[in-house]
Order: structure tokens, then sequence, then C-alpha cells
């Protein structure tokens, strides 16, 4: 009977090679409205809002294989992988007479039935739920007294709602491959941000109300003191997300409007990445691996915040960690845990700080030695000795290219001598966006610019260009945007890089009254390739645009001599 009167109200229509069922509602018979339906083409990349999907429970879409797509007044929408099975029939029947709407039915693939199921678990969706959940439960308290009313709304936005958001904020990071979350507090609402290649980008804004259980939420799992609001607070937890470990490193900070939460999000998978993946090639590779082989002297990673510093270390560190090496690291947190490496973090506030873990790392007996971060002067002395006498010494210093790094270590007050025989090299680096390879295409070159990148290329050695195809002029790519890539056009980063050499030219400079110039043209002689042409190459190459590496490095491309 139930498919009789199903027949007796479906109207059939052939649009775009599929086929369209209308099932009407008693009270909307004749309302249908099928303008404007022929133009809907692309059902699998359609984007689902949450109030469209909350008509249809998840348990009925996952059982009957239909989906909702889109609601247009009293007409809903939904994709079907199987129109045929009478069940299916009858509980979009059931759907139609329950919410008063006339039900549209589209036969979609079975994979873009997949796709489109995944907008229940969507973040938007997946918070709107939990918000309606804890907006239900205040409306269940309200009869209450009013300190009871308080005390039991505090639970609830403590209990299964909050982790969830919180749960779905986490989720949301690690598949945007993000490198941090900002939860922020503002005047009427409560924005978190994700930091993805290097860029910040908004993401949700959550009433003001539940930002505080949000924070609590966070340091529950972070096992940071919940009623402590008045100083920052750190810490971190592990997640396990599709089978990978990720740990989060927290940041607590009291703001004019409540409590800022930062989260670095640290895939070890993605921390230990080889030089090569890093953007480390040709010459700079060479010495890089040549200078690691030495037994002793100290190798400098160079560059501002966030400019990669660490992940580069940590992909050296990978290449030295063998079974017959004691290997000690002082770290300002610890970031990646590596197997066979013993890695210690300093606590400024019991006075552990840099200088005097240095000191203690030195009586374990070190093969190899990496300091987190040279600040001081005395760091600075320990780190040279260390590397004199024996030790291989890893460090980063905040300059804005390699050769500034010696100047910066003699206004620590590090002899000129000394750092002639400790330094083995500095390598400076910046990190650009790479064009996503899913939507990667040719790009028209100015006139202009062509001249300028070719002044560029004859400034660098011809053993570096010689992997560059310019047989049919210079080309350079854009990303142009696609569903892969967000439609930003990038998608991940790769590294620009330049290696200074302190060979016996250099040393015999640092006997003298050191001069930048004078170290500059020493590298040119070298044979250095500075970030720029670096960035040049990686331009030509089709890895990133002119535009990434203007925007990190000081001088624009019309700019150069």
């Amino acid at each position: 009977m139930l498919l009789r009167s199903f027949r007796d109200r479906e109207k059939e229509i052939s649009l775009n090679n599929r086929t369209v069922y209308i099932i009407m509602a008693e009270n909307t018979k004749g309302k249908s409205d099928e303008t404007g339906l022929a133009e809907k083409k692309d059902w699998g990349g359609s984007k689902i809002s949450p109030l469209i999907i909350s008509i249809v429970p998840y348990e009925a879409a996952k059982k009957y294989r239909f989906v909702p797509l889109e609601r247009e007044g009293q007409t809903l929408r939904v994709g079907v992988v199987d129109m045929d099975d009478i069940e299916v029939q009858n509980a979009l029947q059931f759907l139609s007479e329950k919410n008063r709407l006339s039900v549209e039915l589209i036969k979609i693939s079975e994979n873009d039935f997949k796709v489109a199921l995944e907008a229940y678990t969507s973040p938007n969706y997946s918070i709107t739920q939990a918000l309606e959940s804890i907006s239900k439960e205040e409306k269940d308290e309200k009869n209450e007294k009013e300190g009871t009313r308080k005390e039991a709304q505090e639970v609830v936005l403590r209990d299964a709602p909050v982790a969830k958001i919180v749960e779905v904020i986490l989720r949301n990071a690690i598949e945007g491959l993000a490198s941090d979350i900002h939860i922020e507090p503002l005047e009427d609402s409560v924005r978190v941000r994700y930091r993805q290649d290097g860029i910040l980008h908004n993401s949700l804004v959550l009433p003001k109300k539940i930002g505080p259980a949000i924070v609590s939420r966070v340091k529950i799992l972070s096992n940071l003191k919940i009623d402590e609001k008045r100083k920052p607070q750190d810490g971190r937890f592990r997640v396990i997300e599709k089978g990978k470990q990720i740990d989060l490193r927290v940041s607590s900070l009291p703001v004019s409007m409540g409590e800022k939460v930062v989260m670095r999000v640290l895939d070890k998978e993605k921390g230990l990445i080889d030089l090569d993946d890093l953007g480390v090639r040709g010459r700079n590779y060479k010495i890089v691996k040549d200078s690691i082989a030495e037994p002793y002297g100290m190798i400098l990673i160079t560059g501002p915040t966030g400019s990669g510093k660490s992940t580069t270390l940590y992909s050296i560190l990978k290449l030295l960690n063998k079974e017959g090496v004691n290997i000690v690291t002082l770290e300002d947190p610890v970031e990646y845990a590596i197997e066979g490496v013993n890695q210690s973090q300093v606590k400024p506030e019991i006075g552990y700080d840099f200088a005097s873990g240095l000191r203690s790392i030195l009586r374990q007996d070190p093969d190899i030695i990496m300091v987190g971060e040279i600040r001081d002067k005395e760091t600075a002395e320990l780190a040279v000795h260390a590397a004199l006498t024996g030790h291989v010494v890893l460090s980063t210093l905040h300059t804005n290219d390699s050769i500034g790094a010696i100047p910066r270590f003699i206004d620590m007050g590090v002899e000129a001598f000394l750092i002639s025989s400790s330094l083995r090299i500095i390598v400076a680096q910046r990190l650009v966006r790479r064009i996503c390879p899913h939507c990667k295409e040719e790009v028209q070159v100015s006139e202009v610019m062509k001249v300028t990148m070719e002044k560029i290329l004859s400034q660098i050695p011809e053993e570096e260009r010689k992997d560059i195809d310019l047989k049919n002029g210079i080309k350079a790519y854009k990303g142009k945007g696609c569903p892969k890539c967000g439609g930003s056009g990038t998608k991940g980063r790769i590294g620009i890089f330049e290696v200074f050499y302190l060979d016996a030219e250099v040393a015999d400079l640092l006997g003298e009254k050191v001069e930048e110039d004078d170290l500059r043209k020493v590298a040119k002689k070298q044979g250095m390739i500075t970030m720029k042409q670096d960035g040049m190459l990686k331009v030509l190459g089709g890895e990133t645009t002119m535009e990434e590496v203007e925007r990190v490095t000081e001088e624009g491309f019309l700019e150069t001599d």
C-alpha cells in the first residue's frame, strides 16, 4: 500500500541524463517548483548546509544511501543511490510527510553519495549540533532555581557538547594541515583561526558564552590549572587521528576579552623530513652533508620565527642519529620526539636555561649537541667552546641572512678568531608556499619581469641551473585554485636557502676588522646562492611563485642589482 501511495504521487522527469522523481507531500501538492533545477549538475561537489543536513538523520542516510542536497522553499532535493529500492522509497515518503516538504529525488553515484555523506562530519554541522544540544539543555534547566541553573549550565558547557566542539576544531586543523590553532575571545563572540602554509585563516565564529568552556576543556586535556586565568600557562597533550599520533603544544594567555589559547600542531611524520624534501639541493645540499660529516664544529641555522629552522635541525639530526653516537638536545620546548636522541626541555622559571643546560650536557659525554637557540653571550661562548673541544654543535640564531650571523656573534662578545675556528656553515632560510600540483598552470611573464629574471639567472652558477629547462624560454606557474587546495592555488610549503661556508679565506678576514661587504664578496666567490636566487630556481622549476619569493625575501625581484 505504501509503495502504491508513493507511485501515485511521483512524477518522473529527465534532467541532464539523470532520473529525477518528485514526491509530493499531501499539503504541498502542486507547489513544487522545477525551475532552475537543470542548472545543478555536479551534486558530488556540492557544499551542504548544516540546516539542510539536519533534516535527514545520519543513521537513515547511511542505511538507505540517500542524502539531502539543497532546499528551495518547500522543496527538498535528495540524492539517492538506488531509486528502485522499495525501502528507500517508503523512507523518503515518510520523510516527505513528516517535514511537510515536497522531496525531489536525484540519482547520484556511489562516489557522490560518499562525498555528500561527509557533510555529517563537517565542522559546521558537528558544531551546530553541539550548540543545539547546549541550547536544549539550558532550556531544560530554565525552571530551576537561579543557583542550581547556573551550576547545571556550567556542567552542560563542560560536558559532551563542548568536548565535541573541541574535537571538531582539532580534527579540522589536522585534516587541513594547519600548523597552529588560535582560539580568540572577541567582544561578542569567540573566533577560531587556523594557520595554514604560514597564513592565518578565519574558520569558525562561536557564541561568546561557550568560550570559557572551550578554554577549560583544552586546559583539562593539557593538565593546566582551570581556575588560573590571570597568568599565562603552557602544556601539551596528544591525540590519535586516523591512526596518526599528533602532539599539540598549548599556550594560554590572558587578554582583555578573556583567555586566548594557541595550539601548535606537531605531526611527527611531518616533522622528520628529508633535506631534499625541505628544498635543500645542489651545492647547498652537498655543503650541509659534508659539514655534518666533520668530527666537530658548529652548524648554525638562521631566520625569523616561523621560517622552519627547527624542522631543518630535526632533518639534520635524522641524518646524524646512528647507534654509535650520543646525541643530546636542549630545546624550548621539545617539539618532536626522536627515538634514540636524548631530548631535554629548558625551564627558565627554575633556573634551567640554555646556558646552565649546556654546561650539564657537556658532562654527559655527548658526541652531538643541539641547542634550540643561542640568545645570549654565555650560551654563545659555551656553544663555541663545545664546538672547539670535539663536539658537533647544532643551533639557531635570529638574523636576516647567513652572513649577518657573524657580526651578531661578535656583538654578543664572542671573539672573531673563535668564530672562524668553530663555525663550519651558516644556513639562512625562509618558507614559501608551494603551487598546488593539481591545478598548476603556466602564466604569462611580463617583459620587465623576464629581463629581471634573466639577470638573476645570469648570476647563478651554471652548475645550479642545469636541472632547469630553459630551452623554450623562461616560464612561470601558479595554481588557479581547486578543491584539493581549497581554492587557494597553494598546498604545503618549501624552503629557500643560502649556505655560507667558512673557509680559510673567511678565517683570514675574521682575523682583521670584519666588514660584511668583504664577507659577501667571498661568499660570491665561493659560488654561494642567495635565498632570492634559490627562490628563482624554484619559481622556474614550477614549485612556487615570484610573488611568494618576493614576500619572504627582503628585496623584490625588480629591486635587484
